[in-house]
């Protein structure tokens, strides 16, 4: 076999109840799109998800919740169902995704089985009020320097497609860099269209070059992970991506959004003569 490749699926446990304004983000009230929404998903269906991501050959499985950050509510919510999930499904790697997060909450993500936060950096500094005005930027940044402190995996990317320069996209990766992640998820805007946004205009050659810059932007990540976005924006030339750089990829559904049938993308590694990761390192 050739390269390994690193699966991961995300479960979404809290959806479409976020108050803040990210012109992206059909998980924003604000913008009442069509959408499931719910506070709590039951913990005996993240871990039926958990199983059936494990079985499908991922190795990380991220714990999605759609509010600005962490409250206690939200905080006692993830760990709980962190500890039933490491229980349960024990060869999992569990990711948090909630937002912004202090030291001292990250701690107890960490002491709860959490080995791992994503938190995206989304667009450069520069333009980001452009997409969101509810909370800045530099936010974002201080809790990834918060996950690299409490000592758990980084994982922070950002989005292509929403209207940003190719300086902004530059920008962005150079900041990613100077927090030293250990995997960078780059997502591809979907548009739904009860969102501000206009639609992503991105080609799919282009889209494979921003893979080509991330990995050349930052050669110490040990993975870049194309995540939302993959179907709609390279449709039957999927197979391109690891030529440009990616070795990691979610599989499954998205937050919102669906994804292909995991058993494709299975085919498909096959195809390419790539190897499934079994371990994370």
């Amino acid at each position: 076999m050739g390269e390994k490749v690193f699966l991961c699926a995300i479960c979404n446990i809290n959806s479409g109840t976020c108050k803040e304004d990210c012109k992206f983000c059909s998980q924003s009230v604000r913008y009442k799109a069509d959408i499931q929404r719910y506070k709590q998903k039951p913990i005996e269906d993240i871990v039926s998800e958990a199983k059936a991501a494990r079985d499908n050959g991922a190795l990380g499985f991220c714990l999605v919740t759609s509010d600005k950050g962490l409250n206690d509510k939200t905080l006692k919510f993830v760990c709980d169902t962190a500890r039933v999930v490491s229980k349960e499904v024990p060869e999992l790697r569990l990711i948090a995704c909630n937002g912004t997060a202090t030291f001292e909450q990250l701690l107890t993500l960490k002491e709860a089985g959490v080995k791992a936060y994503n938190h995206n950096l989304e667009t450069s500094e520069a333009f980001y009020s452009q997409i969101c005005t509810t909370h800045p930027w530099s936010e974002r940044y201080e809790t990834c320097q918060n996950v690299n402190k409490a000592g758990l995996v980084l994982i922070s990317g950002g989005i292509f497609g929403l209207g940003e320069s190719k300086e902004d996209r530059i920008s962005m990766l150079e900041s990613l860099k100077s927090l030293n992640p250990t995997s960078v998820p780059i997502n591809f805007y979907h548009h739904n269209e009860a969102l501000e946004l206009k639609p992503n205009t991105l080609t799919t050659d282009e889209a494979l070059e921003l893979i080509r810059l991330s990995r050349e932007t930052i050669p110490d990540a040990q993975r870049i992970m194309v995540a939302g976005g993959r179907e709609m924006m390279f449709g039957d030339r999927q197979n391109e991506i690891f030529k440009y750089g990616a070795n990691a990829i979610v599989v499954g559904n998205y937050l919102t959004t669906n994804g292909r049938v995991v058993s494709k993308d299975l085919e498909m590694l096959k195809d390419l003569d790539l190897e499934v990761a079994k371990s994370v390192n």
